[in-house]
């Protein structure tokens, strides 16, 4: 069975996001909506783009969505996940130590040239919701950059670039289920035990 961890923050101890990549593979699934004046949207599971102001914006962070993972070590896959008050002390922890300006591309020593200039948790019951175009739950952390590389523009123009992806260090704590209840497995169970049990009738008129 594949193992499960969630992953936590302590910014007291060094675990956070410390930076935002704009990457090939979104973890998460989520890509850019690519559209300029001359391209209509036609991929709502994709990120929101403004070609004359070079503006991004899309999901950085998913609650309770299972993420592959591989220790490069062992060669062993496991998932890991973030709930949502994760992700909102998480967001919160970005603005607080001005991680704004760190940006790179695929994970890289690489600058992407950007920074984050907006943030939020989507919130529908507050009337916070996803950008028009990208199906988001609420908790989800959507941020919004502006990039000043014509020459990144261009990469995520082409496709090249296609998400974003939070970097950091993270606790891992391993996740135990137990079997998932099955209310049609109960009813068999109980039907198994009623055809073993003798009916013995009582009259009770007078």
């Amino acid at each position: 069975m594949t193992k499960v961890y969630e992953l936590k923050i302590n910014p007291e101890q060094d675990f956070d996001v410390d930076a935002i990549a704009l990457v090939e593979e979104p973890a998460i699934e989520i890509d850019f909506i690519a559209f300029s004046k001359e391209e209509v949207l036609t991929d709502k599971l994709k990120f929101s783009m403004n070609d004359d102001k070079r503006e991004l914006i899309g999901a950085a962070l998913i609650p309770e969505i299972r993420i592959d993972r591989i220790n490069k070590k062992t060669n062993e896959r496991f998932k890991v996940f973030f709930s949502a008050n994760t992700i909102r002390q998480i967001a919160q922890n970005y603005f607080k130590k001005g991680y704004q300006n760190n940006t790179n591309i695929n994970h890289t020593s690489i600058p992407a040239e950007s920074y984050v200039f907006q943030s939020y948790i989507v919130d529908s019951e507050r009337g916070i919701n996803a950008p028009n175009g990208i199906d988001l739950p609420d908790g989800s952390w959507v941020v919004g950059v502006k990039v000043e590389s014509e020459k990144i523009w261009e990469e995520i123009k082409s496709g090249k670039l296609k998400g974003f992806s939070p970097e950091g260090l993270f606790q891992q704590i391993e996740q135990k289920f137990s079997k998932q209840f099955n209310p049609l497995d109960e009813l068999k169970a109980i039907n198994e035990r009623l055809k073993n049990i003798s009916t013995i009738c009582y009259d009770v008129t007078t």
